[in-house]
């Protein structure tokens, strides 16, 4: 996992983070993380739905290496949008799987995928 930025002027940049990423994937890493920092009491984090997805995107795009985008992801459409669209491999869950520890089957469930979404049996009263 790597801060992308830690959101402060001179501070690390999302530049930085993809000239590491390229040094990264030399070395052997196979996927890069993509969040950003919290290190300052300076720092003007645009915090919103997705908001540290353009990292990944471009991470992934200029380093060419596999990334997870993180941030406020919380949709299952939202989600399924940023691997379609090919701004990340991988979509990591945190806050919304500790809301909901049921995320994924509602997804399957809210894309369409009913047929993919194996609920146990003794909870099937709930859907």
């Amino acid at each position: 996992r790597l801060s992308c930025t830690d959101w402060v002027e001179g501070g690390w940049t999302i530049d930085d983070t993809v000239e590491l990423a390229r040094l990264l994937k030399s070395e052997g890493v196979d996927l890069i993380d993509c969040s950003s920092g919290g290190l300052s009491t300076q720092q003007k984090i645009p915090v919103g739905a997705g908001y540290q997805v353009p990292f990944a995107e471009r991470v992934r795009r200029e380093a060419n290496i596999p990334t997870a985008a993180v941030g406020l992801i919380t949709q299952p459409t939202h989600a399924d949008e940023i691997i379609r669209n090919g701004r990340a491999d991988m979509v990591f869950l945190a806050r919304e799987m500790l809301r909901d520890a049921y995320w994924a089957t509602h997804a399957a469930i809210a894309l369409g995928h009913k047929e993919n979404a194996s609920v146990p049996p003794q909870y099937l009263r709930a859907y």
